[in-house]
């Protein structure tokens, strides 16, 4: 017995994670991993924790000197990371 509609396993995937309100956190979890590529290597190495609670990105790291620039640079670090994400995810950055 064939059902009339059918779709894709992709379809089937968004749906189930739509419906577990899981699509949030593997959006933070892509953040996290796509951390380097949007700092670059130097920064990265430099960062000793990350994690996301309630939309707020913790980066823990072990140069006052990156922190500082860092500081700088939070809202564009905002909007990039948003931007990989596809929607907002992150609404600030504590640098610590």
């Amino acid at each position: 017995m064939r059902r009339s509609k059918t779709i894709s396993l992709a379809e089937a995937i968004k749906d189930f994670t739509r419906e577990m309100h899981l699509d949030n956190k593997l959006s933070e979890v892509g953040i996290i991993n796509s951390w380097e590529e949007i700092v670059g290597r130097a920064i990265s190495t430099r960062t000793s924790k990350l994690y996301i609670k309630d939309k707020v990105l913790y980066v823990h790291l072990n140069s006052s000197v990156v922190r500082n620039e860092l500081l700088m640079l939070r809202q564009a670090l905002i909007e990039k990371l948003n931007g990989k994400a596809g929607f907002e995810v992150i609404k600030d950055i504590v640098f610590r």
